[in-house]
């Protein structure tokens, strides 16, 4: 039995309760409909004893119920608006989740890089969250947060055994109250590009299990991210606090050169990473999505430093430029040698790599392999053969045998382009990593059910700690998954 104070408690806060019912317009069962659908768990029959005020539910169950009303009388009153003789266009919103969308957007314009976490921190507001920004390092090993007014940054969770963390990893919102510390924390992405989590500090743990709070968050966290890739270029804060030391010359040009690492459409996803991700030099990847075709390409400069990173450059600028002219494989592989022979290079100067074209529609390859490690088809989770023809000298060596690869993909394959440092990494006893081993992993990955971006991640962790962190060669590789079922 409740009290007598618990009792004029809820009568209390029945009375405006019940009365804005009246003017609602709705049935008990309408009104209890709307009041579940916002994640409310009280049955019909205490709702009905909670309006006549004979029963007191939770402050949070009462603000659902409250809000299923206000929701109500919000489309009551705009029906009986009185019209204007034009169509009247409203103020921009304040409140609410739009209204944290419209301060983001509106804000984020004249504000320089290190402005968006704390304008993400007042569009928080309009949510009733705390948000804290944390971006992705560059070894996507840490999670670091991004200093907005007033709040420190710095600290750092580690990707591998933190709830933030395994939300990067699985794209999934995961909740967390531990410390009374009711949290959120939501993937922030730049479409399919991974960029970090969002740290969403919640008023109560009722709001954990608000699906439309969730819904709101993700939006907000959607937004962001896109705000966060188109403002990065335009300053270094968010690129620095990525960096735990100095990338050298070599890796700063390959990596301004790089597009994100991970895209993806309706269809197709595809994942790439450079190692020694500080000083990477020759090595470099690229592709191209659209509606009908897929472009990818893996390259691999001879050398080492900043000259190797020219080369790669080069071979680069070769391969666009031949595809954004809508050049097939044949004329990119011609134009990437017309590229390395105009940049005046030293003789010998020569780069392998990989240049494939798919047809969506027929699932055709077309492929040219210059003197590079063959790719890997998987099908079924399985390494199914290697992609041997095609093959050519590397490019910048004349050569006056060029054919052209073909290969007919199946929905649900996986692509694999991958450069020798993957496969040549040793350890301190002089043990490959070797192709098995790839194979075994790549494997185990997709049988797992890991996408492209994770299973990147994760084989790149593996190269690594097989060599103890330093790698005696680039190691990079591509992944390519065509899912037209996801």
């Amino acid at each position: 039995m409740t009290s007598p104070e618990g009792d004029r408690q809820a009568r209390e806060r029945s009375s405006p309760l019940l009365a804005a019912w009246e003017h609602a317009e709705l049935s008990l069962e309408q009104l209890w409909m709307r009041y579940f659908a916002l994640g409310g768990d009280a049955d019909l029959v205490d709702v009905e004893a909670h309006l006549a005020g004979l029963l007191s539910l939770p402050p949070e169950q009462h603000d659902m119920l409250a809000h299923a009303i206000n929701e109500r009388l919000d489309e009551i009153l705009a029906r009986h608006r009185v019209p204007y003789s034009r169509s009247i266009r409203r103020n921009p919103p304040t409140t609410g989740p739009l209204g944290a969308l419209v301060t983001l957007i509106i804000g984020s314009g004249p504000a320089p890089p290190e402005k968006v976490p704390s304008l993400a921190a007042v569009a928080g507001r309009s949510l009733g969250v705390e948000l804290g920004v944390y971006l992705i390092d560059q070894e996507q090993r840490q999670l670091v947060r991004m200093p907005a007014d007033g709040t420190p940054g710095g600290a750092r969770l580690n990707v591998e055994g933190t709830l933030a963390g395994r939300a990067f990893r699985t794209v999934q919102i995961l909740s967390s109250d531990r410390g009374d510390q009711p949290r959120l924390w939501v993937p922030l992405l730049d479409g399919a590009d991974r960029l970090g989590v969002l740290e969403c500090g919640l008023g109560s743990p009722a709001d954990l299990y608000d699906p439309a709070l969730r819904d709101q968050c993700r939006w907000l966290s959607s937004l962001l991210g896109h705000l966060i890739a188109s403002k990065e270029p335009y300053g270094d804060d968010l690129q620095r606090c990525r960096l735990s030391q100095p990338r050298s010359p070599s890796a700063e040009l390959i990596w301004q050169q790089l597009p994100p690492l991970t895209a993806a459409t309706e269809a197709f996803t595809l994942a790439g990473s450079l190692e020694p991700s500080y000083d990477v030099g020759g090595d470099a990847f690229d592709y191209a999505l659209s509606e009908h075709t897929v472009s990818v390409a893996i390259f691999d400069a001879v050398g080492h430093g900043l000259q190797a990173g020219l080369i790669a450059s080069a071979a680069l600028a070769g391969y666009r430029s031949a595809r954004r002219d809508s050049r097939g494989v044949y004329a990119q592989a011609g134009a990437i040698d017309d590229a390395l022979a105009a940049g005046a290079f030293p003789g010998g100067t020569f780069v392998t790599g990989v240049l494939g074209e798919l047809d969506i529609a027929s699932g055709r390859l077309r492929y040219v392999n210059a003197g590079h490690p063959p790719p890997l088809l998987l099908r079924n989770g399985r390494v199914i053969r290697e992609l041997r023809r095609g093959r050519r000298l590397p490019f910048g060596l004349e050569t006056e045998q060029l054919t052209v690869g073909e290969e007919f993909l199946q929905p649900g394959d996986w692509l694999a382009l991958y450069t020798d440092g993957i496969v040549e990494a040793r350890n301190a006893d002089g043990a490959w990593f070797g192709e098995d081993r790839l194979v075994e992993m790549l494997t185990h990955e997709v049988a797992a059910g890991q996408p492209p971006p994770e299973t990147v991640r994760r084989l790149n962790q593996a190269v690594l700690a097989h060599q103890d962190g330093l790698l005696q060669d680039d190691a990079s590789i591509l992944l390519a998954c065509w899912a037209p079922e996801r």
